[in-house]
């Protein structure tokens, strides 16, 4: 029996953690909704499989019997998040997944002193969101102790999967979000810019909520958090004009009509894309007296990271022979500070 389970294994990026699972040898049961896709990538990849949806939650949780570690793959988070966590904790297995939404973070962490009574692990983000800029902050952390704010930027190439393209367009109507004096803020969209400097070259950023304004500070309790992506500046004019749009932005058949569009656009980047694409993430860490840190990490693509962040997790739980400490982790937490520097492909540079 597979410890091991995959949900959503034929998605995009639950596919690629599939297949690399089954050549290390884990032989993980694949899972997800889709009966015909599910079937096809178990035959390919030989493993087991179980073909359910997340309601009703009894059916769920005989889906995870005998299952020692969940990877949650199926998005958007949002919506899928809740009943798979629920699950995990009725049947005692670990949860992880690869969101970058605040919201789900903050969901998973208010079942905190539930995860830890049972020894079980919650494990949001355990994916290029957002294990390359929480392991980055808690590098920071050690370097600067008493640093009072902390910026994150990346640039990543190579192109967003289909949930990624309908995950950002739900977060467009949510507007911005920032950690102000250790609260968790709204903001506008494209709220602040700035450039970033790689390989001499200055690269225009803009702010984004991305998931360590909520998982940074949890992992160094520095009160102020701004996180960017790198963009063109007219990708950042186009976001300072969305704002006008917000209302329009929630409602749930405008929302409906633009995830399917671009979904069907956005097929996620081919293999050889993603060979000839990576990734560079920025660090910046102040304390009150003005002192500066700055780090800065060079990844492969972030799909590819994702794959071994999360299985690289996946392992050193169902590697465990006694039962784990439970609760709510951030990556840096669980695996340390280096972990990220263990991965393939991922390197300290000079910020």
């Amino acid at each position: 029996m597979s410890r091991l389970l995959i949900y959503g294994a034929n998605g995009y990026t639950g596919a690629l953690i599939a297949r690399e699972a089954a050549r290390r040898g884990l032989k993980p049961m694949l899972a997800g909704r889709n009966r015909d896709a599910i079937d096809a990538l178990a035959r390919e990849l030989n493993l087991p499989r179980r073909v359910f949806a997340l309601d009703p939650a009894d059916e769920l949780r005989r889906n995870l019997d005998g299952i020692r570690v969940v990877l949650h793959c199926a998005g958007p988070f949002s919506r899928t998040a809740a009943p798979m966590l629920e699950a995990c904790l009725d049947v005692n297995a670990h949860y992880l997944d690869i969101t970058g939404e605040i919201d789900v973070f903050a969901r998973c962490h208010q079942a905190h002193v539930r995860a830890r009574h049972q020894g079980v692990v919650v494990l949001p983000g355990a994916g290029f969101d957002v294990v390359p800029t929480d392991c980055l902050a808690a590098l920071l952390k050690r370097r600067l102790p008493d640093a009072t704010s902390l910026v994150l930027a990346f640039e990543a190439g190579g192109g967003p999967s289909p949930g990624t393209a309908r995950t950002s367009v739900e977060g467009l109507a949510k507007g911005g979000r920032a950690r102000i004096d250790g609260e968790l803020v709204n903001v506008p969209l494209a709220w602040k810019t700035r450039a970033f400097v790689r390989d001499g070259q200055s690269r225009t950023a803009v702010t984004i909520p991305w998931g360590d304004v909520y998982t940074a500070y949890l992992s160094t309790g520095i009160p102020n958090i701004e996180t960017y992506m790198v963009v063109p500046p007219r990708t950042i004019r186009r976001l300072v004009w969305l704002r006008r749009l917000t209302p329009l932005l929630r409602l749930g058949f405008v929302q409906g009509a633009l995830q399917r569009r671009v979904a069907r656009a956005t097929p996620g980047p081919s293999p050889q894309r993603r060979r000839e694409t990576g990734c560079h993430v920025w660090g910046e860490a102040r304390n009150a007296a003005g002192r500066e840190a700055k780090l800065a990490l060079v990844t492969p693509n972030g799909y590819d990271l994702t794959v071994t962040a999360a299985l690289g997790i996946a392992e050193r739980l169902l590697a465990q022979t006694h039962a784990p400490t439970g609760g709510y982790f951030t990556p840096s937490q669980l695996m340390g500070a280096d972990y990220v520097l263990s991965l393939p492909g991922v390197r300290l540079v000079e910020a």
